[in-house]
């Protein structure tokens, strides 16, 4: 009985592992003979998967769509924020993994059709960045936004600021947008009557209203969401200038985070051959980050202010030359 309940668990990851598996296929897999194949599907349907026959040429066996078979239960919710955690994984990676493939294709199929759908919608009006997002919204919201902006439907939003302070509005929503470790929401304010940004984490609550709206012809969501967040009023003012390409600057300083512009300075006048000076302005909360990344950025940088950045890098400079042990 042992070897026939785990021959039975063998064959249910089989078939939830592929669109279409052939009798002898199984067979060859499971090391048993067709016939064997045949009972042991029987014996899944009795205990109620629901396993379809496919006859014909390129026929056998298939899991039925919309059905929970999962061995493990999982909550309606938990199943969505699976898949999405996978296929986000998957968007990020430069070379997607054949496991995390599999799995997303088992989950999908243990989704009923519905909830299926409404992922597909979810994932298709999505705006990754180079920093995907780690937070974990609600996923009953994050669907409603989703099809909202799919559909462009008016949203009632139940909103909680970064003080804590509740507030209710109605929004038109453009796009979704992960960066940073965080979603954000990008939509016309109605009572603002200005585009608003919203963290995804922060939304209580969101209903749809009855009516559509005309979304903007620009489709620049994630250019201008990354513009606000380096233009954003945070402690520190920094400007730095860099000698090195834009190409080279931005790999360690992005859109998000610093403005940048052509500089060519008389201290060091351009030749045939040398990279052009460029002017990096940073908004920050903190200065701890900025050593390692002029280090980083390995070529001339002068820092034109705040004169807390320059004690900090001499710090920063002053450790690792102990580090190596090269100081006198």
């Amino acid at each position: 009985m042992a070897d026939t309940t785990a021959r039975a668990l063998q064959l249910l990851d089989l078939l939830q592992s592929a669109h279409l598996r052939t009798v002898a296929e199984l067979a060859e897999r499971l090391g048993v003979d067709e016939r064997t194949i045949r009972r042991d599907v029987a014996r899944l349907c009795d205990l109620g998967v629901p396993v379809e026959t496919v006859r014909g040429r390129y026929g056998g066996y298939r899991l039925a769509s919309g059905q929970r078979v999962l061995p493990l239960m999982f909550s309606r919710e938990e199943v969505i924020v699976l898949y999405l955690g996978l296929a986000r994984s998957q968007s990020a990676s430069h070379e997607p993994q054949v496991a995390a493939q599999t799995a997303l294709a088992k989950v999908k199929r243990a989704m009923p059709i519905a909830d299926a759908e409404r992922i597909d919608t979810l994932l298709g009006v999505m705006t990754p960045t180079s920093q995907h997002g780690g937070a974990a919204p609600e996923p009953s919201v994050m669907l409603t936004l989703a099809e909202a902006v799919d559909h462009r439907q008016v949203l009632d939003l139940r909103y909680l600021s970064g003080r804590g302070a509740p507030s209710r509005r109605t929004i038109h929503p453009y796009a979704l947008v992960a960066h940073a470790d965080r979603w954000y929401l990008v939509a016309f304010d109605a009572d603002k009557q200005a585009e608003r940004t919203f963290r995804v984490d922060r939304i209580r609550t969101a209903r749809s209203l009855p009516g559509t709206f005309s979304p903007p012809q620009r489709s620049d969501a994630e250019p201008r969401l990354r513009e606000r967040f380096a233009d954003a009023d945070y402690r520190w003012q920094v400007v730095l200038r860099i000698r090195e390409s834009e190409e080279h600057i931005r790999a360690h300083l992005p859109l998000s985070v610093a403005r940048l512009e052509r500089s060519d300075g008389a201290e060091a006048p351009e030749h045939e051959g040398t990279a052009p000076w460029h002017r990096a302005e940073i908004h920050a909360e903190s200065l701890d980050w900025l050593p390692a990344v002029i280090a980083a950025l390995d070529c001339e940088v002068m820092i034109d202010r705040p004169d807390e950045l320059r004690d900090r890098v001499r710090a920063t400079a002053t450790r690792l030359l102990h580090t190596s042990g090269r100081t006198r």
